[in-house]
C-alpha cells in the first residue's frame, strides 16, 4: 500500500506541473495532495509544519492567481470588460487542449485575444485595448510562473525526502 501511495504522490505532482498550464484540474491542490500522499506513504518524512506552511502558501498562491491578472489588467488601463474577455478566452482555450501542443498555445493566445476584444468593445480604442490585453497576459504569466515554482518545490521536497 505504501508503494501505491508514493506512486500516486508522484503522479499527482507530475499532473500538477502539467495542470499549471490548464485551468482544470487546479494545480496547487493537486500538488499539495501529492505531498500529503508522500507523507502518508511512510517513505517520505514530511513534518506537520511543512504540510501546514505548504497549504498556507498554496492558498495564498491560489488567491494571487485570481487577483493578480485583475490587478495587472487594471494597472495597464483595463476594465472589467478586459478581465471578463480574458476569462472567456481562457474557457475557449479548453476546447483546444486535447489537441496537444497546439492546444497548449491556445491557453496563452485566447485569454490575450479575449482581453483585447473585451477592452475594445468597451473603450473602442485599440491602443488601450492592447495595453490592457498585455496587462492581463502578464498577470496570467506571473501566476503560471508562481504555480510552476510551487509545484517544482514540492516535487523536489518529495524526491529529496525519498532518498
Amino acid at each position: 500500500m505504501n508503494t501505491v501511495l508514493i506512486i500516486l504522490a508522484f503522479v499527482c505532482l507530475l499532473v500538477a506541473i502539467v495542470a499549471v498550464f490548464t485551468p482544470v484540474p487546479p494545480a496547487v491542490p493537486v500538488a499539495w495532495g501529492g505531498l500529503l500522499l508522500a507523507r502518508l506513504s511512510g517513505y517520505v518524512a514530511v513534518s506537520n509544519s511543512l504540510l501546514l506552511w505548504s497549504a498556507v502558501i498554496g492558498v495564498v498562491l491560489m488567491v494571487f492567481d485570481y487577483i493578480f491578472p485583475l490587478l495587472t489588467t487594471r494597472h495597464f488601463g483595463g476594465t472589467k470588460w478586459g478581465v471578463w474577455g480574458c476569462t472567456i478566452g481562457l474557457l475557449l482555450s479548453l476546447i483546444g487542449l486535447p489537441f496537444g501542443p497546439a492546444g497548449l498555445v491556445g491557453v496563452f493566445f485566447w485569454p490575450f485575444v479575449g482581453a483585447f476584444v473585451g477592452e475594445f468593445l468597451k473603450q473602442k480604442d485599440p491602443t488601450t485595448a492592447l495595453r490592457a490585453a498585455v496587462g492581463s497576459f502578464l498577470g496570467m504569466m506571473a501566476g503560471i510562473v508562481a504555480k510552476v515554482i510551487y509545484c517544482l518545490v514540492l516535487l523536489i521536497l518529495v524526491i529529496v525526502g525519498l532518498f
